[in-house]
């Protein structure tokens, strides 16, 4: 018996050794990576050519774990933090380009609409090589944009690598202060609303119930064509917001995470004011981020027709945590959103039942090779139709506009039969 209890206790001690062990394993294991940083830290402190300070190396540091995770996280010291978050806020200095990484280089996601950069010919897709001079290869998307923004007035210059061209360009861009107006308007015959939305910042549904109210001032709204071309993206509430003023109720979109616990689903609710009038939505490459939820919502919905190219294809949730107690902050991928129907858009975009290419306009000297609606083009309030100057200046605008935009012209000609299009399908 008492062998019995000896060969127990010493099984117990055996047992308890080899836990404790492989508690100290895993211990260590753990600590070894901080190790490496902290002796690979030790060695260029005492040997690197040039003198840096400890924090500008863990800053650094912290930047590149970042950047290597995906395009979009990313690092911000103070003031970026500060930058960013006014981004979203107000009026801000720059050329007015949204910028993202692919394969560790520079590109344009898309130009934001009437801005310095619009104005200069980039486009979606574009290759930044070079900002001033300095290379973009290995160049953070964080310190791409601090270098391209700067004081209103002043130039800057970039090299750009246009999609179809075996050649570089520089191309010198004068900044200036960037607006955070994101929706236009302009009535055609017909009773059919162009809204054109160019970003999703903090007012962009508001304003765009707005542009309806005044629309409506002439007479009922018969069609809606939403313009979200080139729009690259901005807030998710403000996509989700916009989304409901169309669709009755149901799942607008739903982001996932690591944890499939985390799941979170965004609706839209029943209102008295759901606007049931027929739709099309125009997309293109430049059409990102909550400019796809908009679109692949109202397509699982079949709310409405999308029509053009298929989108940009960025489908991942970017959450801002900060700021940290010295003010800076991270931007982390914690998420990718998928439309209703449970696609995602991550690397995918959103593919139109209609695919029509934007086809340039090269019978005139002075025609644009691209894309067309400008500021000049589209009203910021929309004419109430009083006064026959007013209406013909309209009318003028909308002639202009259909002539130089085959996509347009489609997406007017759809929404004006939809209705009879439907019959049809429920005959």
């Amino acid at each position: 018996m008492r062998g019995l209890r000896l060969f127990a206790c010493l099984a117990l001690l055996m047992s308890l050794t080899i836990f404790c062990g492989d508690t100290m394993a895993v211990e260590q294991s753990d600590y070894m990576p901080f190790k490496r940083f902290s002796q690979i830290l030790d060695l260029v402190e005492q040997h690197y050519v040039l003198d840096i300070s400890r924090k500008e190396l863990i800053d650094d540091a912290i930047k590149g774990m970042l950047q290597q995770l995906d395009p979009h996280s990313a690092y911000m010291d103070s003031e970026e933090f500060k930058e960013m978050r006014e981004n979203t806020m107000g009026e801000f200095p720059g050329i007015g380009v949204e910028i993202g990484m692919d394969n560790s280089r520079l590109i344009v996601v898309s130009p934001i609409e009437d801005t310095p950069a619009y104005k200069a010919g980039l486009r979606s897709g574009d290759l930044i090589l070079e900002i001033d001079g300095v290379s973009t290869q290995d160049m953070s998307m964080i310190d791409a944009v601090k270098r391209i923004r700067g004081p209103e007035g002043t130039p800057v210059v970039l090299t750009i690598l246009h999609a179809e061209s075996q050649a570089p360009e520089r191309v010198t861009i004068v900044r200036g202060i960037i607006p955070l107006l994101s929706v236009k308007g302009q009535l055609f015959d017909g009773g059919v609303l162009l809204a054109r939305v160019t970003r999703f910042h903090e007012d962009t549904t508001n304003e765009l119930v707005k542009a309806i109210k005044d629309a409506s001032k002439t007479g009922p709204i018969k069609g809606i064509v939403l313009d979200l071309r080139n729009n690259p993206g901005g807030l998710l509430d403000q996509a989700v917001s916009l989304s409901d003023l169309f669709i009755k109720e149901g799942l607008v979109t739903y982001i996932q995470g690591k944890n499939k616990a985390d799941r979170r689903d965004f609706s839209a609710t029943s209102k008295s004011s759901d606007l049931t009038v027929p739709m099309v939505v125009l997309i293109n490459a430049g059409s990102a981020s909550a400019s796809e939820i908009v679109a692949g919502a109202l397509q699982d919905h079949r709310r409405a027709l999308i029509v053009g190219e298929q989108s940009f294809g960025k489908g991942s949730v970017q959450t801002v945590i900060g700021p940290l107690p010295d003010g800076s902050g991270i931007k982390l991928t914690t998420a990718l959103y998928y439309t209703p129907k449970g696609r995602s858009i991550q690397a995918e975009g959103i593919v139109p039942d209609l695919i029509i290419p934007f086809q340039p306009i090269t019978d005139k000297a002075d025609a644009p090779d691209r894309f067309t609606l400008r500021e000049r083009d589209l009203s910021r309030h929309l004419a109430n139709g009083n006064g026959s100057k007013a209406s013909k200046t309209t009318e003028q605008k909308a002639v202009e506009l259909l002539a130089n935009d085959n996509q347009l012209r489609m997406a007017v000609e759809l929404v004006k039969g939809l209705p009879a299009i439907r019959q049809l399908q429920h005959q």
